[in-house]
């Protein structure tokens, strides 16, 4: 059966599914827990009255109470205190009777908590928590982790997140203190304010302490959610780079850009998908069944008729015929028509029509062509110091670079444990640490529902990770190409490459319509309704979903980290071909999905030329979609493999040419205590004689006989002096 089309619409983000992401299901129990703490403490405090009916005033008091209840010493209480923040954070549901109502109050509140300065608070606490080296030994201790050893980590993680995200989003009846309070929470974030690093740096921490199995308590899912939405904040999503674009190409004086990407991807449409072995074989019996016996010779109106039908035209010009071969087949063995032994009969002579009739204008390819030059070469160094504008990208980057080959690789260790091509090994680090209760199911209920939240837990794990390593490969890309270049060498120095093929390497399909959800346990749906009884037969129909929005992006975000690091550069496309990832690739296109489509055909575009002219002639539908759906380079032989570049060479000297210019880079950039031609010199006459100077123990004996032999009896031609000067 063939796919339908999927009407996805591809952003930054989905706010309120991502809502009800932040929470397992396992964690449901505890949404009443922090309603009845904070009731608790409320009814001592504002006797006979809800939070609903306090002034702005009274609630600005009140949170200012909790504030300072956050400084006790004992661990219980400030549990207790953060759960209540939590429920504010959360809208307060059990006042509410109306998801609407929920979120409206959740906002005001998470407004409120940052203007009281919570958030700050919220900080300190967190670096406490990672700092517990007692929790730390404890949680490697032990033989099985579960949902309590991070309680107090996943409250003040759920309550930051709750609060990056709710302020991010921008609403279009935001007040202007609103608008200022966005600002400053985005400036506040992306500076390095805290401890001399950007708020993004201690959750890299957290990621990799928790990777190195010295913290496997960590809540990771939380934690990655946090980091991307942080870097999704304060570094801008793909709406914000298309601007950033548009204006460092006006300031440096360059043309502007022909189209918007992401407008032309959605104006697209989704190609056939190629077809399946099965398919292909049905189709050669059709043919032996409509053989004759004696081929005839074919009329030279018959060769107009198939150059008219040319595979690499556009698909609107057939759009009328009755060929359903032609319009939909999408088959990838097709042979040439003049190889069958079947009659090609010329079509009817159309009907005659009036001549503006006959007039008819194809639409055109989506992309304007484009010449890239021989000399287009990341590999080009920028002469003499610079200067470095302070962007949160580059303080981002300058933070990172220490440490970048840890993240990277703690993070494609995230990704390979959440993949669902991953087999569980005993030596893998465990990152259902935040979804498994402290007791194990035991009803088939019971276990139904746990493998429904682990599933889901895993993929928004691939969701955070893959959309967080696309915006840093775009974010670094603008500010500077070798803050790029060295996060995708490290990228592809970690097996980025078959970590993506393998992770495409299932049934796509099944990935795209996994029904790992259930809507009744989903925030705030869960508080706000009554909950039905689940039964075997509900969890094990899911929603009524098309396909699943969270997947899908997924899966579009990795073939866009695909081709980034792929993209030019001959060595890592040959990765491609020698870990034959066409196949893998082709069974992509079996989503109908434009913008999934043009990101698979990408990569097999690069790699044509590579996998010989048998494979080509052999798939020519996938030649003639590459043709209509991706971007021309006049002067790129990709569909002949003609071009020198198809030639073997050393691609290990490629890389390491790379490496080689990234290091100058960060050397000359980066590096303060370099001994360069770069370095600048102090010429200043005070300055230099009021340096302080180190000299030798034994000086203070012998300086008199070193004064008289170095500068009394030397002759000083002060004439000659004063010429020079």
């Amino acid at each position: 059966m063939e796919s339908p089309n999927l009407e996805f619409e591809y952003g930054d983000t989905d706010f309120t599914a991502e809502l009800s992401e932040l929470y397992s299901y396992t964690e449901e129990p505890e949404f009443s827990l922090n309603r009845d703490y904070f009731e608790e403490d409320f009814k001592n405090h504002v006797k006979g009255r809800r939070w609903m009916e306090l002034s702005l005033e009274e609630q600005r008091v009140y949170v200012m109470r909790l504030l300072d209840a956050l400084e006790v010493t004992d661990r219980d209480k400030r549990l207790k205190v953060a759960r209540a923040i939590l429920y504010l954070a959360q809208g307060v549901f059990d006042e509410c009777d109306t998801e609407a109502d929920v979120l409206y109050w959740s906002r005001h509140n998470v407004f409120l908590l940052y203007d009281m300065g919570i958030f700050t608070a919220l900080l300190e606490l967190l670096s406490m928590e990672i700092d517990n080296n007692q929790a730390c030994s404890s949680a490697v201790r032990k033989p099985a982790i579960s949902l309590a050893d991070s309680t107090e980590l996943r409250v003040l993680l759920s309550i930051m997140y709750l609060m990056v995200e709710t302020i991010r989003v921008e609403t279009e009846g935001d007040s202007p203190e609103r608008k200022a309070a966005r600002e400053a929470f985005k400036t506040e974030l992306g500076s390095p304010l805290y401890n001399g690093e950007p708020f993004a740096l201690l959750l890299f921490t957290m990621v990799t302490k928790f990777c190195s199995m010295n913290a496997p308590h960590f809540p990771m899912k939380k934690v990655l959610l946090l980091l991307w939405k942080t870097i999704l904040f304060t570094l801008g999503g793909f709406e914000e780079l298309q601007e950033m674009k548009v204006r460092m190409r006006e300031q440096l004086n360059l043309s502007p850009l022909p189209e918007d990407s992401i407008k032309v991807v959605r104006q697209m449409r989704a190609a056939s998908p190629p077809a399946s072995a099965m398919e292909l074989i049905e189709q050669q019996q059709q043919q032996k069944r409509g053989r004759r016996s004696r081929r005839p010779l074919v009329k030279q109106d018959s060769l107009d008729t198939y150059n008219e039908r040319d595979p690499f035209k556009n698909d609107d010009a057939r759009d009328e015929e009755d060929d359903p071969e032609d319009v939909d087949s999408g088959i990838e063995g097709e042979v040439d028509p003049l190889d069958r032994d079947v009659i090609i009969q010329p079509p009817p002579p159309p009907p005659l029509r009036p001549p503006t009739e006959r007039v008819s204008f194809p639409r055109g390819l989506p992309w304007a062509p484009k010449v890239r030059c021989q000399s287009e070469s990341p590999l080009l160094i920028g002469q003499g110091e610079e200067e470095v504008e302070e962007t949160p990208a580059e303080i981002l980057y300058l933070g990172m670079l220490p440490s970048l080959s840890q993240y990277v690789i703690a993070l494609l260790k995230l990704l390979l444990a959440a993949a669902p091509t991953s087999k569980a090994k005993t030596d893998s680090i465990n990152i259902l640490a935040d979804v498994l209760p402290e007791e194990m199911p035991i009803t088939v209920l019971q276990s139904m529902k746990l493998g429904i939240d682990v599933n889901r837990h895993k993929e928004i794990i691939v969701k955070a990770i893959s959309a967080l390593l696309l915006l840093l490969l775009k974010h670094f890309k603008l500010n500077h190409i070798y803050q790029f270049e060295y996060v995708a060498q490290h990228l592809v120095f970690a097996n980025c490459i078959p970590l993506i093929l393998k992770f495409f390497n299932q049934n796509i399909m099944s990935y795209i319509s996994a029904k790992n959800s259930i809507c009744a346990l989903d925030f705030p749906h869960c508080v706000v309704h009554e909950m039905p009884e689940l039964t075997a037969e509900s969890l094990e129909a899911g929603d009524s979903n098309q396909f699943c929005w969270r997947n899908l992006f997924s899966c579009i975000n990795l073939l866009r980290i695909l081709n980034k690091i792929t993209k030019w550069k001959h060595s890592r496309t040959m990765m491609l071909v020698v870990f034959k990832s066409a196949p893998i690739l082709k069974r992509a296109l079996k989503v109908k999905q434009a913008m999934m489509q043009l990101y698979v055909l990408k990569l097999l575009k690069i790699q044509t030329k590579y996998l010989g002219r048998q494979w080509r002639k052999s798939n020519m539908k996938t030649m003639s979609a590459i043709y209509q759906k991706v971007r021309h380079r006049l002067n790129d032989d990709w569909a002949y493999g003609n071009d020198i570049d198809a030639r073997p060479w050393d691609f290990q000297a490629e890389e390491c040419a790379l490496r080689e210019c990234i290091e100058k880079f960060n050397t000359r950039r980066y590096d303060k205590n370099q001994n360069s031609d770069f370095t600048p010199v102090d010429n200043c006459l005070q300055s230099v004689l009021g340096q302080r100077v180190d000299l030798p123990e034994d000086f203070h004996y012998s300086y008199e006989m070193w004064l008289e032999r170095e500068v009394f009896s030397q002759p000083i031609q002060w004439e000659g002096l004063l010429q020079a000067q």
